[in-house]
């Protein structure tokens, strides 16, 4: 199984990603019993596949921090306060990577993951989720992605004790992506 686009394409493509088809979904553990899921739904950005040597190649993604959805209002607008992503100064997380290595169908994925106007460097597994022609005739691929991370390493500091001991939000998130790309 090939874990890059097809070769009889030129060696070196550019894809944009397509927001409708693409997604960042994550989740914390809340009060150290459950699990909170959420998504951001507005990401866009570039990927320039190189073919012949995926060393060669480099993604770019931008998500907007206030297109965070957890299925609950009220925490949403918390999630997007000073509290923790702060959208009114810090509107866009944005991540470019620095490199990318493949061994077999295993693709890793480094890069800086810049949150709240921090900036880390981030490892993401990958895996090529194949190619295909859209309905409008369009090249498209798919990848999918995940990394954990410490929400704290960014400034997302914020949080509760509760009463049956503990802290109201965990400190771990666990980032999945989803994306499809569409041939420039």
């Amino acid at each position: 199984m090939s874990t890059t686009p097809s070769t009889a394409q030129p060696a070196t493509r550019t894809w944009t990603i397509d927001p409708v088809h693409s997604f960042v979904e994550f989740s914390i553990k809340h009060m150290k019993i459950a699990t909170v899921r959420g998504r951001f739904a507005d990401i866009s950005g570039t990927l320039v596949l190189n073919e012949q040597d995926i060393a060669n190649s480099s993604i770019e993604v931008d998500i907007d921090a206030a297109s965070i959805d957890t299925h609950n209002e009220n925490r949403d607008r918390h999630l997007r306060s000073p509290d923790f992503f702060d959208v009114a100064r810090y509107p866009t997380l944005h991540f470019r990577s620095t490199r990318i290595t493949q061994t077999f169908d295993d693709i890793m994925l480094v890069g800086d993951l810049t949150i709240h106007g921090v900036t880390q460097q981030i490892l993401f597994a990958v895996y090529f989720n194949g190619e295909a022609i859209n309905p409008d005739g369009r090249r498209v691929v798919s990848y999918s992605a995940t990394t954990s991370l410490n929400r704290k390493d960014f400034g997302l500091n914020w949080n509760a004790a509760v009463e049956s001991g503990g802290l109201l939000v965990g400190e771990d998130v666990k980032v999945t992506i989803e994306i499809e790309a569409v041939s420039s």
